[in-house]
């Protein structure tokens, strides 16, 4: 019998975040059950944000490599040509599900419903409140999506996630499951039930730090409901339960001071290439098969996971795209002398990233902070610690050891030429497509040309943003297209505030003038089939110009 898989994957919470790595005010007893009924990966690295472990957790491969290397951008989608996790346990016969945050792109072709997965709740962007979700979504009695459709939900989000993950799992069925629970919780804003969140702030805790700690209490009680309604649906004996985190601390600790929450004494948080924005706490559970309370101290990674499922529920390997990640079974068996030494990489970069590690060059903001991995060493952004000697990274070798430095800088270089190339393309909205026609544009997917991108509701609507990008397309099909520019969403339509508007798609320029009020413009076009670059330009009376916030085309 083929076992069952549910992969839980919180949002923000550190390595340091639950009492069973010695939190002083955190009490996590159902995270702590999980650590002791199973395998601890204890030196376990993802990437520094969300997004990059996501892609690659699905397709155990680098995050550049796949195309989704960031949070927004346009670098945010995964590359349609990979297979992801969903693919290989859908192919091999097991029902899949998917409850909470994707963050690998909205639309067609690289929703999760087109990526293997069977069955979907969640919400849309990288936050359930975010630019591309609802007006009003704040967390409780939200809008949701389930198989693309909207559904308004009682209840808090996590609890809504659980549910739906419980539904799906105790449906009857001859199937083996595999159920993904990537949670929306512990991303900002912290939003909790004040019965969480009070008791940590009588402790004296920030508002924040105790918004955060309630979120986990209220993930703590809900993944024991879970372990629970395995064990009494006898699921519990053939379920392999996976738990890990996508990036280092994003409040329980300032990431340097100590005296500033608690980080398990590493250096960085959320966003950092130093240990504590990417070493993770995994937990796996399979009773019987994994020694129960079993440390496994080589270097493990998120991308190690799609192999490792393969092995354990023989699962059909797909073709292409080799891993670059490996099978952890070895060391379940305990067989660490057949683990090879490896080195890994860690990297945090912008759109378009290029690669200067001395300097040379004249972008140095588009230079990615990275981190070289080896059992011994970390090299991070030149400077070199011995991590055995020195976890809190406080002592830089990098003159002592400059053979070492040379060697894994020569790595890293290796490394990043190997998955980025200056002429890798870009992943691509797709348009026309009857899949999903009309596609919806926002402005957290463009490719800044003027500034950044926004992502806050609330950003919408500053009149002191004047920002602009680009969006990168294909166009599935030729024909007739209507392109509709708004600068608000269409559930909170307003005036756009522009007397002007300028479309660039491809070679075709269009522009029409505006009305005072206006609250939206419509282009109606032939378009070739074929990549094309999209842009927009809203310009007022007194000369400030940004980027339609809000793009909808349609094939007609």
């Amino acid at each position: 019998m083929k076992p069952n898989v549910i992969l839980i994957v919180t949002d923000d919470q550190g390595y340091g975040d639950m009492s069973c790595h010695g939190n002083p005010w955190l009490k996590t007893p159902n995270l702590d059950r999980l650590c002791a009924e199973g395998v601890s990966l204890e030196n376990y690295h993802v990437d520094p944000v969300c997004t990059p472990t996501r892609a690659a957790l699905m397709t155990g491969r680098y995050s550049t490599r796949v195309g989704a290397w960031d949070v927004t951008q346009g670098r945010q989608l995964l590359a349609p040509d990979e297979v992801t996790m969903a693919d290989a346990f859908s192919d091999s016969g097991y029902r899949t599900g998917m409850f909470g945050k994707w963050h690998l792109g909205d639309t067609w072709p690289y929703a999760p419903r087109f990526r293997g997965f069977q069955d979907v709740v969640r919400h849309l962007a990288g936050g359930i409140d975010e630019i591309g979700n609802p007006i009003g979504n704040d967390y409780f009695d939200d809008t949701y999506y389930r198989n693309g459709v909207a559904e308004k939900i009682d209840g808090y989000c996590t609890d809504v996630f659980f549910a739906e993950c419980q539904r799906f799992v105790t449906q009857k069925s001859e199937q083996p499951f595999f159920a993904y629970l990537p949670l929306n919780a512990m991303h900002g804003p912290h939003t909790v039930a004040e019965s969480y969140s009070a008791p940590f702030r009588a402790q004296g805790h920030s508002e924040n730090r105790s918004k955060f700690f309630g979120q986990i209490i209220n993930f703590d009680e809900n993944l024991g409901r879970l372990l629970d309604t395995l064990q009494q649906h006898n699921l519990a004996e053939n379920t392999i339960v996976i738990f890990m985190g996508d990036n280092g601390t994003s409040e329980g600790s300032n990431g340097r001071n100590p005296d500033n929450g608690f980080n398990a004494g590493m250096r960085g948080k959320k966003g950092s290439v130093y240990e504590g924005g990417h070493r993770v706490a995994c937990f796996v559970r399979w009773p019987g098969q994994l020694d129960a309370g079993q440390r496994v101290q080589p270097l493990t990674s998120c991308r190690d996971w799609f192999p490792t499922l393969i092995e354990l529920c023989g699962l059909k390997s797909p073709d292409g795209n080799p891993f670059d990640g490996q099978s952890l079974k070895p060391l379940f068996d305990g067989a660490t002398d057949d683990w090879p030494s490896r080195t890994l990489f860690v990297q945090r970069q912008p759109d378009q990233p290029k690669l200067l590690l001395d300097g040379n060059g004249d972008n140095p903001w588009r230079t990615p902070h990275y981190g070289v991995l080896t059992e011994r060493w970390r090299l991070v952004d030149g400077e070199l610690y011995n991590i055995g000697e020195d976890p809190s990274q406080t002592n830089d070798l990098a003159q002592q050891h400059p053979e070492v430095v040379q060697k894994l800088k020569s790595s890293y270089r290796r490394h990043f030429a190997d998955v980025f190339r200056d002429d890798a393309p870009y992943v691509r909205f797709q348009l026309g497509d009857q899949r999903e026609n009309p596609t919806l544009l926002t402005v957290r997917d463009w490719h800044p040309t003027k500034g950044n991108v926004i992502w806050k509701q609330e950003q919408l609507s500053d009149d002191r943003l004047a920002i602009n990008g680009f969006w990168a397309v294909n166009v599935t099909q030729p024909g007739r297209y209507t392109i509709r520019l708004t600068r608000f969403p269409d559930d909170a339509p307003a005036s756009m505030g522009a007397t002007h508007a300028v479309l660039r798609i491809g070679v075709q320029k269009l522009e029409k003038q505006l009305r005072e009020h206006d609250r939206s413009v419509t282009f109606e076009t032939e378009l070739p089939a074929g990549p094309a670059i999209l842009q927009s330009w809203l310009s007022d009376d007194d000369g400030t110009v940004r980027g339609a916030y809000f793009v909808k085309v349609e094939k007609r």
